[in-house]
């Protein structure tokens, strides 16, 4: 077991409750003890606020699993302690995903303790802003390119589109493509917001407000891949435009759940819908994706799209993100 100084003081940390069925969260003082068990604790440096702890924090999706608990889904920092001979005091570490801030206390905390199965050391390359600058969302968008390169997908094919693409999987995803040489489309619903993304790689611009989504089986094939965090109605229009083999990483539902479509893409297109999942996403793939994150599918403008806050402006993120007004990242700089 290697140590340094553990906190002996309370600490603070931005907690959720549950008060006669009103969600919302605060921050308040908690000490070690009080967190949830784990082998490593970490000193926090910064956490990120995605889609997914905007639901949890306000009560708006049925994210949590149990009251009160320290929000946040990723974190970043050092370690102070660890019983687990993988970590020792002083390492860089990263966590996202898994049941963190979401049944298990989270990363907007001063410390965090995790079972050592779920650290990922940070990659050379990559600082602790940067890995949460990505976050479960950037992390999302790279499994997102990985599975369509995986299944044929590359830049000779023809052009790729991201959908909700000023959104946190979406303005990654953008950089990452244009980053290995992809023809990238950004489809938005934010008309005002066309240059941001330009600035971010996409070679063209769709406008949600004035797409022609057509009611046919099978429309005009256009893309030979897609990052969809949408879901929906968008979803579904995909089906209907690939071109033939193409793929769609599906990963969102902010359009909605439902997916009305044929088997017609499927069957005459061979159109791919592979589903994302960074959650449970397993520590052989994490390992793979991070070091790839930091070189070749690096974003290029990290901090142009990270926008860095404290845990007092959680509550703002939260509801910027519900009304669907977020422009990339939300950073929340916890540790000094």
């Amino acid at each position: 077991m290697t140590s340094t100084s553990a906190p002996a003081a309370p600490f603070s940390a931005f907690r959720v409750f549950d008060d006669g069925g009103k969600i919302s969260g605060r921050i308040v003082q908690l000490s070690l003890n009080e967190l949830s068990e784990g082998a490593v604790v970490i000193k926090t440096a910064f956490s990120s606020v995605n889609y997914k702890d905007a639901l949890a924090g306000t009560g708006a999706g049925k994210i949590m699993r149990r009251f009160p608990l320290v929000g946040g889904i990723d974190v970043s920092g050092t370690v102070v302690s660890s019983s687990d001979a993988r970590f020792t005091s002083g390492d860089q570490v990263l966590v996202t995903g898994y049941d963190l801030g979401v049944a298990h206390d989270g990363g907007y905390a001063e410390y965090v303790r995790v079972p050592a199965d779920w650290a990922v050391a940070v990659p050379a390359g990559l600082t602790l802003f940067d890995v949460m600058a990505i976050g479960t969302a950037g992390f999302t968008a790279a499994l997102s390119i990985v599975e369509l390169e995986r299944n044929g997908v590359a830049p000779a094919n023809g052009p790729v589109i991201v959908t909700g693409a000023t959104g946190g999987v979406g303005s990654v995803a953008v950089q990452m493509l244009a980053a290995l040489g992809y023809t990238v489309t950004a489809l938005t619903g934010k008309d005002t917001e066309h240059d941001y993304l330009r600035s971010l790689g996409a070679a063209e611009v769709i406008s949600r407000t004035t797409l022609q989504m057509g009611t046919r089986p099978l429309e005009k094939t256009m893309w030979a891949g897609a990052v969809d965090p949408v879901g929906g109605e968008t979803l579904a229009w995909l089906t209907r435009t690939m071109m033939y083999n193409g793929a769609i990483a599906c990963s969102g539902l902010t359009g909605g759940t439902e997916l009305h479509t044929t088997v017609l893409p499927f069957i005459l297109r061979g159109t791919k819908l592979l589903g994302i999942d960074s959650v449970m996403c397993p520590m052989a793939m994490r390992q793979a994706v991070w070091p790839r994150l930091a070189a070749v599918m690096k974003p290029g403008v990290l901090k142009t799209m990270a926008h860095e806050i404290t845990m007092a402006g959680l509550p703002d993120a939260f509801a910027t993100l519900l009304k669907g007004g977020a422009r990339g990242r939300f950073v929340v700089k916890v540790g000094s």
